[in-house]
């Protein structure tokens, strides 16, 4: 069996460290060509990375132009550490009010829990109005965990 093989995760271990990690990197077409990185908070349905923004902004203009974009969850220091996962997907963006709020609200539930109660329904219902969601369908993944090694 190869080195490459070995260090592939499985989709279950791949969806349990999409599960760990808070930070994916998100790169798509900026307007001169040039690969347009940002770091970004994700929530995963369905084995699939979704994540809101303003609707305005640079990477929402990216994907409207080219919806391509490569998707990178990674962990680790040291060689022996090393874990990640890269997606190459298709952004769908979706500028549904109500759709966008409910990213909102599991967004907002995944990374400050305990947060609740009608002042934060009034910022969540604020936001969402300048927002939309991203859906990114995954065409091609790409894993490793050298904890295998």
């Amino acid at each position: 069996m190869s080195t490459r093989e070995r260090i592939k995760m499985t989709s279950e271990e791949q969806l349990a460290f999409l599960g760990e990690e808070l930070t994916v990197i998100v790169s798509s077409f900026g307007p001169r060509g040039w690969p347009h990185s940002m770091p970004m908070w994700f929530v995963v349905r369905a084995g699939e990375v979704w994540m809101w923004t303003y609707r305005s902004s640079q990477k929402v203009r990216n994907l409207e132009r080219d919806p391509r974009a490569t998707l990178l969850v990674e962990a680790g220091v040291t060689y022996d550490q090393l874990r990640g996962v890269m997606t190459e997907a298709e952004a769908e963006l979706i500028d549904d009010y109500d759709r966008t709020l409910a990213l909102g609200r599991e967004l907002f539930g995944r990374y400050t829990p305990g947060a609740e109660g009608p002042e934060v329904e009034e910022a969540l219902a604020a936001q969402a109005h300048k927002r939309v969601a991203i859906r990114f369908h995954a065409r091609h993944v790409v894993s490793w965990d050298h904890r295998k090694l």
